[in-house]
C-alpha cells in the first residue's frame, strides 16, 4: 500500500546533497540543476539542500541559486534558510566532544573542532580549530588555506575549555586508511550511543570525512523535522544523494534518488538511479519524479 500512496503522491519537497550531487566534480553549478531547482520552486515545491557542509561554507552555493530556500547544514544539527532565519539547533555536549578526542588521541593530526559562526572567536576557539597540520595532505592545506581567517591552531582540549558553547561537531578528515581506523575504533567505543557518527568517503580523491554530531541528528532526522514542519507527507519528499552521509534521508524520502556516481553501497539498495553529477543527474532526477 505504502508503494502505491508513494507512486501517487505529487511531489511536495525536493531534499539534495550539495557536493557530488548539486554540484559536479570540479565543484561548480551546472546551469540545467540550477534551472530544474528554480522550476520546482514556483511550481511551489520545497527545496532543500541538505550537505555535511557548515552553513558559511554551504552559502556561497545556496546563493546561486535565484531562490530563498532551506539549508540542512552539518549533517542535519542545523536547519538554516538561506536568508540566515534558523529554525533548528542541536550541539555536540562538550564532554562528549572531550571524550572523543581523547579516545582518539593517536589520530590527532586529522581531528579538528567546528563551532557554529555565532562562536565567540579568541586566541583558543574559531569556527574551526585544528591542533596541528602535521600529516595533512596537500587538498586538506588547500581547503584550510581558504577558510583559515575563520580557524586557529590551538589545543583540542583548551578549544573545549574556552569556548562559551558547545561545538556543533568533531570532525575528522584525511587519507581514507587512517578515517577507516578511526571509524572504527570509535564504533567500538563505550560512550557509542552519546554521539550520531557520519562518514563521506571519495575513494578517487583518497578523501575521508567523518562527522560526530549529536546524536540525535542526521540528515534523514532533519528532513523529517523539516517536512513535519512544512506539513509535507514523507512520500511527497524526493532526496537526491550520492555519498554514505545521505543514506538516511534517501531511506525516510518517498522518492529516494542515487546518482550515478554514488558510492556502491547505496547503488546497491535498489534505489532510483540516475546520471552522474558531470551530466547534470539530479535536474534529469527532477524533471522525471518532481516536474
Amino acid at each position: 500500500m505504502r508503494e502505491l500512496a508513494i507512486m501517487c503522491a505529487r511531489i511536495r519537497m525536493i531534499a539534495t546533497d550539495i557536493d557530488g550531487t548539486l554540484l559536479d566534480s570540479q565543484s561548480r553549478l551546472p546551469e540545467r540543476n540550477a534551472t530544474a531547482l528554480a522550476r520546482a520552486n514556483d511550481a511551489g515545491i520545497h527545496v532543500v539542500l541538505v550537505t555535511g557542509r557548515r552553513y558559511p561554507f554551504a552559502l556561497p552555493i545556496a546563493k546561486q541559486l535565484s531562490f530563498d530556500h532551506t539549508l540542512i547544514t552539518c549533517n542535519g544539527a542545523v536547519i538554516r534558510s538561506r536568508s540566515g532565519v534558523r529554525h533548528f539547533r542541536k550541539l555536540l555536549p562538550r564532554a562528549t566532544a572531550a571524550q572523543v578526542i581523547e579516545w582518539t588521541r593517536a589520530w590527532r593530526p586529522y581531528t579538528m573542532l567546528a563551532y557554529d559562526d555565532d562562536v565567540a572567536a579568541n586566541d583558543h576557539v574559531a569556527q574551526i580549530v585544528v591542533e596541528s597540520l602535521e600529516k595533512r595532505t596537500p587538498q586538506f592545506m588547500g581547503w584550510y588555506n581558504r577558510v583559515k581567517h575563520d580557524a586557529r591552531l590551538a589545543p583540542l582540549e583548551n578549544a573545549l575549555h574556552h569556548a562559551a558553547d558547545d561545538p556543533l561537531q568533531v570532525m575528522f578528515s584525511g587519507p581514507i586508511a587512517p578515517c577507516r581506523e578511526v571509524y572504527a575504533l570509535l564504533e567500538e567505543a563505550p560512550f557509542r550511543s552519546a554521539f550520531q557518527m557520519t562518514k563521506t568517503f571519495y575513494e578517487d580523491r583518497d578523501l575521508g570525512i567523518m562527522d560526530l554530531i549529536h546524536p540525535e541528528c542526521s540528515k534523514g532526522a532533519a528532513l523529517a523535522e523539516w517536512a513535519r514542519t512544512c506539513g509535507v507527507a514523507r512520500e511527497q519528499v524526493m532526496a537526491v544523494g550520492d555519498n554514505y552521509n545521505d543514506h538516511d534521508m534517501l531511506e525516510f524520502s518517498g522518492v529516494a534518488v542515487v546518482m550515478g556516481n554514488a558510492v556502491p553501497e547505496l547503488r546497491a539498495n535498489g534505489w532510483h538511479v540516475t546520471a552522474s553529477n558531470d551530466d547534470a543527474g539530479l535536474a534529469d532526477a527532477i524533471e522525471r519524479f518532481a516536474l
